[in-house]
């Protein structure tokens, strides 16, 4: 009987054990904050599984590969964000050893490690991930460390002086460097991240000039048909063509960026009492949100839509980066409330779907709770991928759902404490002097200690020399005639050499022959050009082409290789330099994912076309 019973009560444990990791599932009630709270509280610990910036060894603000460097400030942002809703300051001192140590040598994000990858872009998330920590009251960097604000001024002065009017009049690079593949490309992504730095600074700030470039690239993008007519926002196009030939495929966070730094400008223009400019872009969120549930949301109807990365999710081809993306459309349209207030309900909506989906499936890994990416069309299913992206965007989208409860974004004239630096990173030393700082100028002085450092090894070295050929058996005065001797005899040595080879080679062709093969290099088959190394897919060169995968898109990122140079200007409007400046992706066509697009809601607000006037 006491076998039995002990067997009994181990198979119920079991049972037990297995159904709390197999049938593990969130009750998440998005009308709870309590409920929130707890599941994101869980939805963030299996996140941090993931960073190892805080451990021993460890660099702080990085993720592990395969996780790019822009990540890593995408991450900091989302952290920002946890505290925000929540209250946790658990991640509050990691977030901002994070933030820091990145800044680079002039605070401006521009690590010298990160030459070889970094783009405008990447930067970009670095400076919208300070300004949230601005407009939020993080907890403000230590005494002698730059402000959230002045970083995010030193990411928007570096991108302004990087303006190309040059090739396609106007507009940012993907890539920073000029050995970068991708140099030839202007993305939208690189515009939003600008637009959205621009818009914010604007409103926190109060200054016009900001206003000014966040106007200037909203009309650019319209001016190239990076916005359509519908507010759909397409990946970019090479500068080989002047931006003709545009890649149409369209990623969540391209339309999530200019939402809000759409919503931004409404309140900036309503702040300024510029009644027409608020009228004006509050036509344009509408726009953009009308796209945004059209192109990114799966459903029949409003209240029960489900976010979706469009261009990858429905035919299993999210890379690394989009698996990302939905965590930046989740807390950019969570935002957008605050500043553009009648968006709330229908933003309020389709974001407690979306949360209510997204936690259903978080049931895989280890511990039974990790999330996937797919969280639309799936019966709730764990889609059996785990990572940073699918972590951040679950958690985001949950925190989402506290937005009517959060604190209104600060500025400086609303209790905003973040100190700034109107000209900081306006020199952009970061690109043209990535390295240099390691060791300063070269003035006279180090030109001649670079001689006396060359005479004393050229002098050890002739030293050594004459060590080895001494005969130690015999005087110094007999090794130097001995070394005299020897040189005086070279010319006759090496033209004796030289008439045995000719006499060779005309008797013995086939020695000849082998003499020439033994003295060969390197092939000349194998070519040193810099056409080596990844390319971007030739499909972004124009319409004939079939569609690349959106592995090989990745959002607009491609990695490796080399590109050619260019030069670009600011086409009049500067920098911001002081303290009173002036005033002033997949298309409908992709295979597979016609199946996941949603049709157009009756529930759109009718809009006019994207003007850039």
């Amino acid at each position: 009987m006491r076998c039995c019973a002990r067997r009994n009560a181990a198979f119920t444990a079991v049972l037990v054990f297995s159904a709390s990791r197999l049938g593990y599932a969130y009750d998440l009630d998005v009308t709870s904050t309590d409920s929130i709270k707890s599941v994101s509280k869980d939805i963030a610990q299996d996140l941090m599984t993931f960073y190892t910036g805080n451990r021993p060894g460890g660099i702080p603000g990085l993720l592990p590969d395969p996780y790019y460097w822009w990540e890593g400030g995408a991450l900091m942002g989302a952290l920002v964000d946890y505290w925000y809703y929540t209250g946790d300051s658990t991640y509050n001192d990691i977030t901002q050893r994070g933030l820091l140590h990145q800044v680079g040598p002039y605070n401006d994000y521009m690590p010298p490690n990160q030459t070889l990858t970094e783009g405008n872009d990447d930067q970009g998330f670095w400076g919208m991930a300070v300004m949230t920590a601005a407009e939020y009251n993080f907890q403000d960097p230590p005494e002698g460390q730059p402000g959230w604000l002045a970083l995010a001024q030193a990411v928007f002065n570096t991108q302004a002086a990087r303006w190309d009017m040059d090739h396609c009049n106007g507009g940012l690079r993907w890539q920073i460097f000029t050995w970068n593949n991708g140099f030839n490309y202007k993305n939208s992504i690189s515009q939003a991240c600008f637009f959205n730095i621009a818009a914010r600074l604007a409103l926190y700030t109060g200054n016009a000039t900001y206003a000014d470039w966040a106007v200037k690239t909203w009309d650019w993008m319209v001016n190239v048909n990076f916005i359509d007519h519908n507010y759909r926002i397409y990946d970019g196009a090479h500068t080989d063509d002047n931006c003709t030939t545009i890649t149409p495929y369209e990623f969540s966070y391209n339309v999530g960026a200019f939402l809000l730094g759409a919503a931004a400008m409404v309140a900036y223009t309503d702040q300024a009492g510029q009644s027409g400019d608020t009228e004006m872009w509050h036509e344009r969120v509408d726009g953009l949100l009308n796209s945004t549930e059209e192109v990114f949301f799966y459903g029949d109807n409003t209240q029960d839509k489900i976010m979706i990365e469009v261009a990858c999710e429905g035919v299993n081809l999210c890379d690394v980066d989009q698996q990302s993306f939905k965590a930046y459309l989740s807390r950019w349209m969570a935002a957008t409330t605050k500043w553009a207030p009648w968006t709330f309900d229908r933003i309020k909506a389709l974001l407690q779907s979306s949360a209510v989906a997204a936690a259903n499936q978080c049931t895989g890994g280890d511990n039974g709770r990790m999330c996937g990416l797919k969280w639309a069309n799936n019966s709730g299913q764990w889609d059996g991928t785990t990572g940073v992206g699918q972590q951040m965007a679950a958690m985001e989208v949950v925190l989402a759902n506290m937005i009517q409860q959060a604190k209104a974004p600060v500025t400086n004239s609303t209790g905003g404490t973040s100190v700034g630096d109107p000209s900081a990173g306006g020199s952009d030393d970061g690109r043209y002097d990535p390295v240099g700082w390691q060791h300063g100028s070269i003035d006279g002085g180090d030109r001649a200690g670079a001689a006396i450092c060359t005479v004393i090894v050229l002098a050890s070295f002739l030293t050594a020399v004459v060590f080895m050929l001494a005969d130690e058996t015999k005087s110094t005065r007999d090794n130097w005639d001995n070394f005299r001797s020897s040189v005086a005899a070279s010319p006759a040595t090496a033209a004796a050499a030289v008439a045995k080879v000719r006499n060779v080679g005309h008797g013995k062709k086939d020695n000849a022959k082998a003499a020439q093969e033994k003295g060969k290099g390197v092939s000349s088959e194998s070519s040193s050009s810099t056409e080596t190394g990844e390319k971007i897919p030739s499909a972004f060169k124009g319409p004939s082409a079939p569609p690349p995968p959106a592995t090989a898109l990745n959002g607009g990122r491609m990695r490796g290789g080399r590109s050619g140079g260019g030069s670009g200007s600011n086409d009049g409007i500067s920098p911001v330099s002081g303290d009173t400046p002036p005033s002033s992706s997949s298309a409908s066509g992709r295979g597979g994912t016609t199946a996941m697009r949603s049709p157009r809601s009756s529930v759109l607000k009718k809009t006019k076309g994207p003007s850039s006037k």
